[in-house]
């Protein structure tokens, strides 16, 4: 039992940055979240697409990881989620007070994209596993579960 509570509260550590709490804020602040991304969509139409759309990523994804269904795909798609939005939410490159001594939106800039590369990180583990063999398996079954929740210890 203890086995099957470690398993759950490890996966609920990874997503709870997107469920609840990101996902949360997209619909309590839908128009703040559209209007940020209207700073890269071509229309607001678009903006509220794609605040939908991570949305709904954040929220199904995160409950494939967390109820062990196809949670290895769930797992691949928020990873690709995490470096999406680091790449276009975190340009730490574009801010032209980079510095590594001192007050630097350009560093504190950098270390949000270095998270989410590290958020997306724990992502592919998840996903892929920690060997050549485990990603020999997901590309056979992309579709498959790890089962998180077999206790292999009961009878």
């Amino acid at each position: 039992m203890l086995s099957i509570l470690l398993a759950f509260l490890t996966r609920l550590l990874l997503v709870m940055l997107f469920f609840p709490f990101s996902a949360l804020d997209k619909i309590l602040n839908f128009s703040l979240a559209a209007g940020q991304a209207q700073t890269l969509a071509r229309t607001p139409a678009l903006a509220r697409a794609l605040i939908l759309g991570g949305l709904a990523i954040e929220a199904f994804m995160s409950l494939g990881v967390l109820t062990g269904f196809a949670d290895r795909l769930a797992a691949l798609v928020l990873a690709l989620y995490c470096i999406v939005t680091a790449a276009l939410w975190k340009q730490f490159w574009r801010e032209p007070d980079f510095r590594l001594v001192g007050v630097s939106r350009g560093r504190e800039v950098f270390w949000d994209f270095l998270k989410n590369l590290a958020v997306a990180g724990g992502f592919l583990m998840l996903a892929f596993g920690a060997s050549a063999s485990s990603v020999q398996a997901f590309l056979r079954a992309p579709l498959a579960s790890h089962h998180p929740y077999t206790d292999v210890g009961s009878p």
